[in-house]
């Protein structure tokens, strides 16, 4: 996505611009801000899926489960929540930038390619590295397929007036639980449509079992929101950017508190556990995220916007600078983190076996949160490699795509 992101920008205003736009403003904070939010959400993903690699023996069938996850886990697990969303809105606000700077074809071109060659990715590279089977059992949809073929809608609504993009995405977003109690059994003719689409669960192909984990819908709600900001990075009037910025995700956030006070619709009734001020807020604060609600929408974006803003306006510190970098080559780093997670499993399953039943685990969460600590600094030095290939070797055209 940080190809998207170092496109050139056309003057302020212009929600579509055509192809002629030739008057680009200086990316300066405002590129670094998103790519910083990209590496820090990428960050948080690694802490996630430390976890469910070393920590697979405590069992755990939802973990933001009020009731039963520890405290612990539970808040590790919330801090992750943030990624998919604002991974997906960045994703529709970079294909805007992009856009300032191509015609809507060559936009369209870019982001139908793009997403094809992402549905690739989850499809072979990806559930490889999860199960390391050849021949695979079990084919999972995950993240990397609704980005994909979200952008491959996008492709298409692009074609659309910027308002009417808008419109959709909020009324996805805001719509889309209202279709929660429709669901279509196995061997229905809407059956197959309606899991890809809302009904997260599983298909079968011949015998061949294939989960879908992240139903599309909502996540193209989510990235027409990213788009739909786009014009607010166009253009130098910082402040006025900064503004909307905060304006926005406070107000998404005092939605959310309100919606979730009132518990009558965006995500399942919380409740309160007599007794325990910790479970309360625990099922306050757990929300459904296979499909995203729209108090999950509500409550992770509000909190990316806010995160926007402060990274634009600190985006001359060292830390956002490392973060940026991170972001600059996300796709990268996602399949190398992934690649080295599972060398380390296999290599520890291999020297101490399995020391939980059947599994090789780390003793704790805590344990968990140390082996994040000490990842990060050396997934960083490879993808910052990587990054600057990105950029020397611009000759290179599918470098992009990374």
């Amino acid at each position: 996505m940080a190809s998207i992101t170092s496109a050139g920008i056309g003057p302020a205003g212009v929600a579509n611009p055509p192809k002629t736009q030739a008057t680009p403003v200086s990316a300066g904070a405002r590129l670094v801000g998103i790519d910083a939010l990209r590496g820090f959400v990428m960050v948080l993903m690694l802490l996630d899926h430390i976890r469910e690699a070393f920590l697979l023996w405590v069992p755990i069938g939802d973990p933001v489960d009020a009731l039963t996850v520890a405290p612990d886990s539970f808040f590790s697990r919330m801090t992750s929540t943030l990624c998919a969303p604002i991974f997906v809105a960045l994703t529709g606000l970079g294909a805007y930038l992009y856009s300032c700077k191509h015609s809507r074809a060559e936009t369209s071109a870019f982001l139908f390619k793009r997403g094809a060659f992402l549905v690739l990715l989850e499809l072979t590279v990806v559930n490889f590295v999860w199960r390391f089977e050849i021949p695979p059992t079990i084919l999972y949809l995950q993240v990397i397929w609704a980005i994909g073929l979200s952008m491959i809608v996008l492709s298409a609504l692009i074609r659309l007036p910027h308002a009417a993009i808008a419109a959709i995405g909020i009324v996805i977003v805001a719509g889309h639980n209202l279709l929660g109690p429709i669901t279509f059994p196995e061997g229905h003719p809407l059956h197959l449509i309606w899991t890809v689409l809302h009904d997260r669960g599983m298909l079968n192909f011949g015998g061949f079992p294939v989960r879908v984990s992240y139903p599309l819908l909502p996540w193209i709600g989510v990235i027409c929101l990213g788009w739909a900001i786009g014009p607010w990075f166009v253009g130098d009037d910082i402040a006025a950017r900064r503004r909307r910025l905060v304006r926005t995700g406070v107000l998404m956030l005092v939605g959310f508190v309100v919606l979730r006070a009132l518990n009558v619709y965006g995500d399942t009734p919380w409740f309160v556990m007599p007794g325990s001020t910790v479970r309360t807020v625990m099922s306050f604060l757990a929300l459904t995220k296979y499909p995203p609600s729209l108090l999950f929408v509500l409550e992770t974006l509000g909190i990316g916007l806010l995160l926007l803003a402060l990274f634009e306006r600190v985006a001359d510190t060292r830390v956002i600078g490392w973060l940026a970098v991170l972001g600059s080559a996300p796709m990268f780093f996602y399949l190398f983190h992934l690649y080295v997670l599972r060398t380390l499993y296999l290599s520890a399953v291999a020297i101490w076996g399995t020391n939980h039943d059947a599994v090789f685990g780390l003793p704790s969460i805590h344990g968990i949160w140390l082996m994040w600590i000490v990842m990060i600094v050396p997934l960083y030095f490879p993808t910052r490699w990587f990054a600057d290939l990105k950029k020397r070797r611009k000759d290179i055209g599918w470098l992009k795509y990374f």
